[in-house]
């Protein structure tokens, strides 16, 4: 049985086309791919993720038991501030990346991929046990409804629904705050490189909400969006995937997030091999690709330079800002070079490439 979020029958309401999604029943999408891509861009989208993970982490040593955890300089996070990391691995890999809410310096709301959330809350458990018995950890994902707005409408429509002045909660921060009198938690990161807000409710709470942001927003173009334009809006604007840009066998390093990774004062698993592949440089390296010759760059596809695998596509697809075919792949290290050609082996045929600077599509902040 898959499991479904909150809006499932919102989206049956809507006409969305419903599909397996690491075991859960979402939306793929409602009009078109495309279509549901530029609204984003252009005006504003809407977006179930109730699958994702919440889990939180408290107790008076918590800050210091994390730090052993993740890749991130926690001393650098104050409360209402959110920090971007990885659970790191003893071979520099990654268990999964995540957002790091900070509520106080004992309590931490960890944000994780829907797929791995029980994958991490049984690491996490087992992590923290031996660590510090007094820390509690607590997969409250069941107790969270969270629906995101995106694109450059989003703050203006949001805005409709609250007294608070959004412009307070600033990219990477967090508040609590009423939305159509009911108190959640709002928070300013995105996945799709445009402006945005996610909302943190009840599950009880996440039917009126997303109701009321439609007909909020219907002036300003807002449309509901799916996975699937959440894959290319993230994929142009080069964010990772776990899975894909990101795994146990793929560094943070490798995927070219080494501004993410801080070696400040935690020893934290893998930190001995993240700082040698900064110091002597990687075998392999994440870069960008667009096609020259007609084809579509999909996910798994063989890189090859004169004739020789040279890596492989983690993303790709047919980009609807840019309208060609464009790609996120992990290379060898000596290939990365702008303009460099490769040939992307699509169904035994070589097609040409060129490599390119990430990301595709970046959003100026004002």
């Amino acid at each position: 049985m898959l499991k479904r979020t909150p809006l499932y029958e919102c989206h049956i309401d809507l006409g969305a086309k419903m599909v397996d999604f690491g075991g859960w029943e979402m939306p793929i999408q409602y009009t078109s791919i495309i279509e549901e891509h530029q609204a984003t861009r252009e005006k504003a989208g809407l977006f179930d993720v109730s699958h994702m993970g919440e889990i939180i982490m408290k107790g008076s040593s918590s800050r210091a038991v994390l730090g052993k955890l993740v890749a991130a300089d926690l001393d650098a996070l104050a409360p209402q501030k959110i920090a971007y990391s990885f659970f790191t691995m003893e071979n520099g890999g990654v268990v999964d990346d995540l957002l790091i809410y900070m509520v106080s310096d004992t309590e931490y709301f960890l944000v994780v991929n829907a797929s791995n959330t029980d994958k991490d809350f049984a690491w996490l458990k087992e992590k923290v046990a031996e660590l510090s018995p007094e820390v509690e950890v607590i997969n409250y994902s069941d107790d969270y409804g969270q629906i995101a707005i995106q694109g450059p409408c989003a703050q203006d429509i949001l805005q409709k629904l609250t007294k608070f002045d959004l412009s307070l909660i600033k990219f990477f921060t967090f508040a609590t705050i009423t939305v159509c009198e009911e108190d959640v938690l709002v928070s300013r990161t995105g996945y799709t490189g445009e402006d945005g807000f996610e909302i943190y409710c009840k599950p009880s709470q996440a039917t009126e909400l997303w109701h009321a942001l439609l007909k909020a927003g219907e002036s300003d173009g807002l449309a509901p969006i799916g996975l699937g334009a959440r894959d290319t809006l993230r994929f142009e604007s080069a964010l990772p995937l776990y899975g894909h840009e990101l795994s146990a066998d793929i560094t943070p390093i490798e995927a070219g997030l080494k501004f993410f990774v801080k070696f400040g004062v935690d020893d934290f698993l893998g930190r001995d091999i993240l700082e040698r592949q900064v110091a002597q440089g990687t075998t392999r390296k994440l870069a960008g690709i667009e096609m020259i010759e007609r084809g579509i760059p999909r996910d798994g596809y063989r890189i090859e330079k004169d004739g020789q695998d040279v890596g492989y596509i983690t993303s790709g697809a047919f980009s609807p800002t840019f309208k060609k075919g464009l790609a996120m792949v992990l290379l060898q290290t000596d290939i990365v070079q702008i303009d460099n050609e490769v040939d992307v082996v699509i169904r035994d045929k070589k097609v040409k490439a060129k490599i390119v600077k990430l990301p595709f599509y970046k959003k100026v902040r004002k």
